[in-house]
């Protein structure tokens, strides 16, 4: 009967490990694959095979007590050897294989990354690609994702970067619209269009300018527009409808620019701090990265590198 606890005990510590890294048990359930009930009946095993509480339930949140924390705090780098290890073998085997977790912001997703998939997994046909599309900043480790691709300037420093791309913001107008109201021949000259901005919390309604010559003259412009959102998709629609001046990322205006769809504004002035200057994907530390997602971020850098 005593083996018998023991064995219930690992596995059941091993749910523990994951509800404290996840903080809920929702997520926990969520990367386990199974019940957010499976995983509150475990834990209430094994609060009872311990004899003291290990989980400090309240109603918005799930913390672990002291000796919760001391038992994840002794057993959490044996599971991450153990869960390196067994990774390490899939990768020896000969066709690669596994899951990559995927996260990505909406319309980057949809427009970039998406389209990409089905190619890789025509040559990769044993590996499964989920991927999450949302402009929520998602915690890697909680959400048991292996990758993030983000469009971004910072790259966190607890975080291994592949640079995917480099990236530039365009500032943009339909031929139609600029034949009716002019074309702004300075930063200046926007103050007088209706400019339609991107959505953020701490947003300002100033757009920044930097010279692309030798000397970095910046300047600041007071703008004002009709239409706001916090989606570069739905900024394109309406610059291509023709309602306003608007800047977007490569990624999503360049294909209507080199159609002539749509016509790249001041080229000798570099828009400052709306968009990242690069594309990642971007994973939690680890001493070991499974063949997988070796695979696919090296297929991504391929695929998206400029012609």
């Amino acid at each position: 009967m005593k083996e018998r606890k023991s064995e219930l005990a690992w596995s059941h510590i091993y749910w523990l490990n994951m509800l404290s890294t996840a903080g809920s048990y929702t997520a926990a359930a969520r990367r386990l694959g199974v019940s957010k009930g499976a995983v509150s009946l475990r834990i209430a095993e094994l609060e009872q095979l311990a004899g003291v509480a290990l989980v400090r339930r309240t109603t918005r949140s799930v913390r672990l007590t002291e000796p919760g924390m001391a038992l994840v705090n002794n057993t959490q780098r044996s599971f991450d050897a153990i869960e390196q290890g067994f990774a390490g073998i899939k990768d020896l085997a000969d066709i690669p294989s596994g899951v990559v977790r995927v996260t990505a912001p909406m319309a980057l997703g949809r427009q970039k990354i998406v389209p990409l998939i089905a190619k890789f997994l025509r040559s990769y046909p044993q590996i499964r690609i989920e991927i999450e599309l949302s402009d929520h900043l998602s915690s890697l480790a909680q959400e048991g994702f292996d990758l993030a691709i983000r469009h971004t300037a910072n790259v966190p420093e607890t975080h291994v970067a592949w640079l995917l791309r480099p990236s530039k913001t365009l500032l943009v107008a339909t031929p139609a619209y600029l034949k009716k109201n002019g074309t702004p021949g300075n930063p200046e000259e926007l103050s007088g269009h209706n400019c339609l901005t991107y959505l953020r919390p701490s947003a300002k309604h100033t757009w920044v300018f930097e010279s692309n010559q030798r000397k970095k003259e910046r300047r600041s412009v007071a703008i004002t527009g009709n239409f706001c959102a916090n989606n570069s998709e739905a900024l394109r629609e309406l610059v291509a409808a023709g309602a306003g001046i608007a800047l977007l990322p490569d990624f999503s205006a360049q294909q209507d620019v080199q159609a002539a769809r749509l016509t790249h504004l001041l080229p000798s002035w570099k828009p400052v701090g709306v968009f990242g200057d690069a594309i990642y994907a971007l994973r939690p530390y680890s001493t070991h990265v499974p063949r997988a997602v070796r695979l696919f971020v090296s297929y991504l850098k391929e695929a998206l590198a400029p012609v």
